[in-house]
């Protein structure tokens, strides 16, 4: 497909977007059917703000592009976000949190590639059954899904003493923190390590005064993404607005 300048549905008039890829896929989320998930390449770093308004546009990013989900006929994805001030740490959710804390010491940084990062990620992505693509990522894969960016990105790591048990990928915007993506250790499964890292990046949107956290898509009928329901009140886009949605957890 020749590439060609679109403009960003957002606030965002000044900042173009290089459409490089609009075709029809199989779905990442639902089996059986198909998807339109356009991809876009900012022409230039995307400042904090930019991030701000993309994010509130219902933009996801991987690697150096952004994207957003135009799937005719179905809404099954609503990307979603909490607002740090009003979250409701329930006691199930602290006890995650200070079971973690007790053993577990997090790391800072910006992202980087290592055979140790590599190695946990295909673990994970195996003992999850998370690998349809085919075989296990090399170094190159890993740097390309979750080093390269468009945006400021960081890595929150979780070590037992020495030893990588998660990593998440985060980016940051001037008033909001996106969670990429997170994979971690299945033996240490008793720490709830994927609720785990959610609650310290919220705690880390707290302490930077950013007022949102975005979790990204949830699907209903994906296992992997609906978990998404435990973390309220939350909003979900929806009909291209942002509305409140009315769980509880416990």
């Amino acid at each position: 497909m020749r590439h060609q300048l679109t403009p960003v549905d957002s606030p965002l008039t000044s900042n173009a977007l290089v459409m490089i890829h609009d075709q029809p896929q199989p779905c990442p989320y639902l089996e059986g059917r198909q998807a339109r998930m356009p991809l876009h390449w900012p022409i230039r770093l995307v400042s904090p703000a930019e991030f701000d308004a993309y994010m509130e546009a219902g933009y996801r990013r991987s690697g150096t592009f952004l994207y957003r989900t135009r799937c005719g006929g179905c809404q099954a994805c609503e990307p979603t976000r909490l607002d740090v001030e009003r979250f409701c740490w329930s006691r199930s959710l602290r006890r995650v949190r200070d079971r973690g804390d007790r053993v577990l010491e997090c790391r800072l940084q910006p992202p980087m590639a290592d055979r140790s990062r590599v190695d946990l990620l295909n673990r994970h992505r195996d003992e999850r059954n998370l690998a349809s693509s085919g075989g296990p990522l090399s170094l190159a894969d890993y740097e390309a899904f979750l080093v390269e960016s468009c945006c400021d990105t960081q890595e929150l790591s979780y070590w037992m003493g020495e030893r990588l048990v998660a990593l998440a990928t985060v980016d940051l915007g001037a008033t909001s923190l996106s969670a990429v993506y997170c994979f971690f250790d299945p033996d240490c499964a008793k720490l709830s390590l994927g609720t785990y890292s959610i609650l310290k990046q919220i705690e880390l949107a707290a302490a930077t005064s950013r007022r949102y956290v975005y979790l990204g898509m949830y699907v209903a009928g994906n296992p992997h993404l609906n978990y998404k329901s435990r973390f309220v009140p939350q909003e979900r886009r929806i009909d291209g607005r942002w509305q409140p949605i009315f769980v509880t957890n416990t």
